[in-house]
């Protein structure tokens, strides 16, 4: 599902403009190319990425940060070619959280420029699972519960937030774009969670 989910991202890219390439996306203060850039850190050796983490303090923000500042000097071409051919350093001892951060990574590029799509309901079932640890997912979902309404997947226990599984996988890691997108008593819970 990773590797899907991958070529999916790749082809959407394949399509994007120039100006679209540096279009903002979700992620506050990254283009579309710095979220590449960002997804580039499977493409990195796991002794260099860990490496990377004890320079950074071991703050996801500075290491996120540090591998996307190494990325800018990339052409687009070169951006899509280490992200089509990665050897999946990383993501194969966790494809679980590889899949779910690519998965909010693509909706983080597609959601600003309106690219809707969609998607196979395992592998969206897959990521309500299993949000990225990384993003720390409990402290939007604790007490609450999460219903989607276009595939079969609840989770939790507590006032109700429902809506398309895509928009209750983005507010499960913090993205209040798709909170528009969410009805139930939970909501403003979730709303103030997002502060």
């Amino acid at each position: 599902m990773l590797r899907e989910e991958r070529a999916e991202l790749v082809a959407l890219l394949r399509s994007l403009s120039d100006e679209e390439w540096e279009s903002p996306s979700l992620c506050a203060g990254w283009r579309v190319r710095d979220v590449v850039g960002h997804l580039l850190y499977d493409a990195i050796p796991l002794p260099e990425y860990a490496m990377a983490g004890v320079r950074c303090r071991f703050s996801p923000d500075r290491v996120n940060n540090t591998l996307v500042d190494r990325t800018k000097v990339l052409s687009i071409e070169e951006l899509l070619d280490k992200l089509e051919h990665n050897r999946e350093h990383i993501t194969r001892l966790v494809p679980k959280v590889g899949l779910a951060d690519m998965f909010v990574h693509q909706q983080d590029i597609r959601r600003p420029l309106g690219y809707q799509r969609t998607v196979p309901p395992e592998r969206l079932r897959a990521v309500l699972a299993h949000p990225d640890p990384f993003a720390r997912p409990g402290r939007y979902t604790s007490g609450l519960r999460f219903v989607a309404t276009d595939v079969e997947w609840s989770r939790g226990v507590g006032p109700e937030v429902s809506g398309p599984g895509e928009a209750l996988a983005l507010a499960m890691v913090g993205r209040t774009a798709a909170l528009d997108d969410l009805t139930g008593d939970g909501v403003p819970i979730l709303r103030l969670r997002h502060g």
